[in-house]
């Protein structure tokens, strides 16, 4: 089966699509490095896609080129990401003027499973899994985009907030089609780049994280599972923060998603 996998050239990334590709499936990985892109297809043998996912142009021709690619798409891996940054107290934003946590985090990864959803549909029984994390802070709607006041921190766990809330309303917009949508936090502080950057010494290993993913990309005992946030290599569905419950709060973030992604293509929202 063929599974794309956002952010595939180092860590987490890398190590999925090796034992993916080592398994015999056919893996479309993504990377914004051309240079390592190429190092991976040519130890690996997998075909390569190459985007910038701060800018949500790229994002958009992304998902034309993976559609005139490949006929079925089983599995979408949003793992892609951004830390806190070397400087958390410095706010950095995208190519469209996004705060670039929730740019990369979570707009890239909900801009391109809207895109690719017809296709998964096509393809069922077919996985999204959002790769997103226990830090988790709620989106004050006030000021999502912390325009007003700045931590990288707490731009990124907003981040990862709201790759599980769109992970809950894909998984209802697709049910009955065969589609799953489900995200996890993988493991806690992996050695990463994103670790290295921002916290220095790892607390868990690839593998572990490893393990966890490829879990939610293949396991057919979660074939039906959806809708859900899983912690680590724990069997059983985890709590994320409560606001990932609020129906509210996930209609205010998918309007503003969407307002923000039509912004910077100059479409109507959806």
């Amino acid at each position: 089966m063929t599974i794309l996998v956002t952010g595939a050239t180092d860590g987490l990334g890398r190590y999925v699509t090796t034992e993916l590709a080592k398994a015999g499936h056919r893996v479309l990985a993504h990377g914004r490095n051309p240079e390592r892109l190429r190092a991976l297809r040519d130890e690996l043998g997998v075909d390569t896609v190459q985007a910038d996912l701060a800018e949500l142009r790229q994002v958009d021709r992304l998902a034309d080129e993976v559609l005139e690619r490949v006929d079925r798409l089983a599995v979408l891996v949003n793992n892609a990401g951004v830390g806190a940054g070397a400087d958390p107290r410095r706010r950095e934003v995208s190519a469209d003027g996004i705060e670039l946590r929730f740019a990369v985090n979570h707009l890239a990864g909900y801009h391109l499973a809207q895109r690719l959803a017809p296709k998964l549909v096509a393809s069922a029984p077919a996985r999204v899994v959002n790769v997103a994390s226990i830090g988790q802070e709620p989106i004050d709607f006030s000021d999502p985009l912390l325009e007003r006041s700045y931590s990288g921190m707490r731009a990124y766990r907003q981040s990862k907030l709201a790759q599980i809330m769109a992970a809950i309303d894909l998984a209802e917009e697709l049910r009955g089609t065969g589609v799953t949508v489900n995200a996890l936090h993988p493991a806690t502080l992996m050695p990463t780049t994103m670790v290295r950057e921002g916290f220095g010494a790892p607390l868990s290993t690839l593998e572990e994280g490893g393990r966890a993913t490829l879990r939610l990309i293949l396991d057919e005992g979660l074939a039906t599972t959806t809708g859900r946030y899983f912690d680590s290599n724990r069997p059983d569905p985890a709590d994320p923060h409560p606001q990932a419950g609020d129906p509210d709060a996930r209609r205010r973030l998918r309007e503003l998603s969407d307002r923000l992604i039509a912004e910077a293509l100059g479409r109507a929202p959806r």
